[in-house]
């Protein structure tokens, strides 16, 4: 189990190598494994966006700093995001985990590095982690980085994508 965690968290960095190859069980084992991180509201935004902090981890800080990026839209979709004294709970965009399931091959396009999740992700945070948000950890960092979801217009891509049902769209 512990092998498969840092396979995963090694993923960011060799997604696009290891990517094609990996048989579609391999492909969903990463993302069941994905749930391993912490997130929580900071506030949510008029403009339909959420500012999290998210934490991340991997071998050098600079792919702990990607990671999160990624949980932090990760979360958005599959987790949904927790609520505090200044915000409302946020619930999931794709609460089925059937979603995953049937759009395997999307999601995965969807988080290679340098992809599509980047367009929602407004980092809001300058330079390297410092202090309590950078913590050296047995395998390498866990950092925490300040993130700014574009919420909205996740939800939008989702649905013009097909993944999601738009409320308008009938029952």
């Amino acid at each position: 189990m512990i092998k498969k965690v840092l396979l995963f968290m090694c993923f960011v960095g060799a997604l696009t190598t290891v990517g094609m190859a990996q048989k579609v069980k391999d492909r969903h084992d990463l993302f069941n494994n994905w749930n391993n991180y912490e997130v929580s509201t900071v506030q949510v935004g008029q403009d339909g966006t959420k500012f999290l902090k998210v934490w991340g981890f991997g071998k050098r800080v600079d792919l702990a700093v990607t990671q999160a990026k990624k949980n932090a839209v990760h979360a958005c979709i599959f987790r949904g995001v927790p609520g505090n004294a200044n915000a409302m709970a946020t619930p999931a965009l794709c609460p089925d985990p059937t979603t995953l399931d049937a759009n395997l091959d999307y999601f995965y396009d969807f988080f290679e590095t340098g992809s599509t999740y980047l367009s929602f992700v407004n980092l809001t945070t300058d330079g390297i982690p410092s202090g309590q948000d950078k913590r050296e950890v047995k395998g390498g960092y866990k950092v925490a980085i300040y993130v700014q979801v574009m919420y909205d217009n996740l939800k939008k891509k989702l649905q013009s994508d097909g993944i999601i049902k738009s409320l308008n769209s009938g029952f």
